[in-house]
């Protein structure tokens, strides 16, 4: 039983494992979402020296008085 089973996970695992690779190297390879990737590769190199959530705040000119 067991090799029934070793030999169907082998050969179709094999398969299964063609088409996914497939699919991911279409989407990724797709020209559509080239822009996508470049912003997202360039997402280290962009220079920030706050924290998105301080940029907002910084922003209005005022700090968060709602509690005042």
């Amino acid at each position: 039983m067991y090799e029934i089973l070793s030999g169907f996970a082998q050969t179709w695992g094999m398969f299964l494992f063609i088409l996914v690779f497939a699919v991911a190297a279409a989407y990724a390879f797709w020209p559509k979402n080239r822009d996508k990737f470049e912003e997202a590769a360039h997402l280290p190199l962009d220079d920030h020296d706050r924290p998105a959530a301080a940029d907002d705040r910084s922003d209005r000119g005022d700090k968060d008085r709602s509690h005042d």
